[in-house]
């Protein structure tokens, strides 16, 4: 009986791996084993900052919010308790843009907020 091989799968795995460390340097783009070890590592990187972005993004829109609001003698809490009460529901990217581009808009919306908490 032959003996049995699977080189047609075993290259294609090794050129899938080679072709993703394209752009590495030294030996994690010549070498399979530390180009696997290095794309394997740079997919969990990705990964979980796929995750992190979000969270960056949220962080920098409160902090345009709080900003523009303490212009107009609110903080952001009391911003988004009163425009909450009034009904209003605007999630905060929507808001950071308003705060940092249309401050007319958002002036009026601090407005409405300091009604509610009055």
């Amino acid at each position: 009986m032959p003996r049995s091989v699977n080189n047609v799968a075993h290259k294609q795995r090794k050129k899938k791996y080679l072709k993703a460390a394209k752009g590495y340097v030294g030996g994690r783009s010549k070498l399979y084993k530390t180009a696997r070890q290095a794309v394997e590592k740079g997919w969990l990187y990705a990964y979980r900052d796929r995750k992190v972005r979000k969270r960056d993004f949220r962080r920098l829109w409160i902090i345009r919010i709080n900003a523009a609001a303490r212009m107009h003698d609110l903080t952001y809490s009391k911003l988004i308790s009163g425009l909450k009460k009034a009904g209003v529901d605007i999630d905060r990217k929507v808001l950071a843009h308003l705060a940092f581009h249309e401050t007319e808009t958002f002036e009026k919306f601090c407005d409405l907020a300091k009604k509610q908490l009055d």
